[in-house]
């Protein structure tokens, strides 16, 4: 059986970008920033494809880019490999990683390993003597939690999606 393509991120050290392997082709993106403003200025990549090496952090922080690119938790011991190392990595090994994680209840997702371990308040003051009692602390735990069952329901949407593709094989 064919395994769907994979997305996953690399990064061309010498001229300090990012390319994004997205369902077997590749796009430059302008800038050190994965995000969907970027992603809406990609460029076909074509240099050399022994210069990319798979970046450590497959994480897409953006909530609207995360739905369009579903990057993987990638094994340890693939991480930083060049790119043809990793295709060769994931026709052969690929299938059975995934089918393994998934079979064990386990998210291959990215974006599942960053929403665990992500706090639900950001850039909160740590000054004890300026308290605000207007209540904003509340406001942002409402926009946070709102924000993040969003992007939980996606993911899980996401993982269902790949869940059937593997162990069901099912498109």
């Amino acid at each position: 059986m064919p395994l769907r393509p994979i997305d996953a991120i690399f990064v061309h050290p010498e001229k300090r970008l990012y390319v994004v392997y997205f369902r077997g082709e590749l796009w430059q993106l302008p800038r050190m920033k994965v995000d969907h403003a970027a992603w809406q200025r990609r460029q076909t990549y074509d240099g050399n494809t022994k210069s990319l090496y798979l970046s450590r952090n497959q994480i897409v922080t953006d909530p609207i880019l995360s739905q369009t690119l579903r990057t993987l938790n990638l094994p340890t011991a693939i991480r930083g490999s060049t790119l043809p190392r990793f295709e060769a990595w994931w026709e052969v090994h690929g299938f059975e990683w995934l089918k393994k994680l998934l079979s064990n209840g386990e998210s291959p997702l990215a974006a599942h390993q960053s929403s665990a371990k992500t706090p639900v308040l950001k850039n909160q003051s740590l000054d004890n003597t300026k308290i605000d009692v207007v209540n904003p602390i509340e406001k942002t735990e409402t926009l946070e939690s709102a924000k993040s069952a969003t992007e939980e329901n996606a993911f899980d949407n996401m993982l269902a999606e790949l869940t059937n593709e593997v162990l069901h094989h099912r498109p």
